[in-house]
């Protein structure tokens, strides 16, 4: 497969998820610049992480209408995969390609530490391997991480099957008390209706290498794979 990482002023993960999909997966990677017109022909693109444009106004909002997005959201209207990692899940938001948005996390602080992710769905590329039964320990930096949409978007999210992950504890149990940021429900992640855009807080790249003691992420890049190839 041939990857676009989109580059923003302020993206400070763009290099994580390269060495995941160029060194662990051996994948073709093309870096996007926000300013570029062309996608150069990329199979699926990803929106990492970081502080694009320094979280001015709402974290995602200013990179929303870099040029780069108006590509991007023509090629996901067209059916190409879009993932969204941390800010790139707060970019998607912003730009209408996933309904909800990111606020503050409840405590008002930035929050870096392990958490663990259980999947919710086997109907999305990023949970259609995994085992619905193993907490994921994956990985969360951010200081607006909580997931909110009102409650006629939530009961679709769920009558469609569109939460992809929710915050648990070790166990796998998802309690209030394994919520890190105040998500509605502990929802980590969700995917659009048509299943092709996807969106995360927490950081799988970085849990996906032998060399940082911790493979779990690795699992959801495999599923993609495995998935796209068949």
């Amino acid at each position: 497969m041939k990857f676009g990482v989109v580059i923003f002023p302020g993206s400070n993960c763009d290099e994580d998820i390269i060495c995941v999909l160029e060194k662990v997966l051996s994948q073709q990677v093309v870096r996007l610049w926000h300013k570029d017109h062309d996608l150069q022909g990329v199979d699926f693109v990803v929106l990492p992480g970081g502080f694009s444009f320094g979280d001015y106004l709402r974290s995602g909002a200013i990179s929303r209408f870099s040029p780069i997005m108006q590509e991007v959201i023509q090629f996901a209207a067209k059916g190409g995969y879009v993932m969204g990692i941390c800010n790139g899940f707060q970019i998607l938001t912003e730009a209408g390609l996933l309904p909800g948005a990111l606020l503050h996390n409840t405590n008002r602080k930035f929050i870096c530490r392990n958490i663990y992710l259980k999947p919710q769905t086997s109907n999305s590329l990023l949970t259609a391997q995994l085992d619905p039964q193993q907490a994921l320990r994956i990985p969360i930096a951010h200081g607006e991480g909580n997931y909110f949409a009102d409650a006629e978007v939530i009961k679709a999210l769920n009558d469609n099957d569109q939460v992809m992950f929710r915050y648990c504890d070790e166990a796998g149990n998802i309690t209030a008390d394994a919520n890190p940021n105040g998500s509605l429900e502990n929802i980590a992640g969700v995917t659009n209706l048509t299943r092709n855009v996807f969106g995360l807080m927490p950081h799988p790249e970085r849990a996906a290498d032998g060399l940082l003691a911790n493979e779990d992420g690795l699992a959801i890049f495999e599923s993609i794979l495995s998935i796209v190839r068949a």
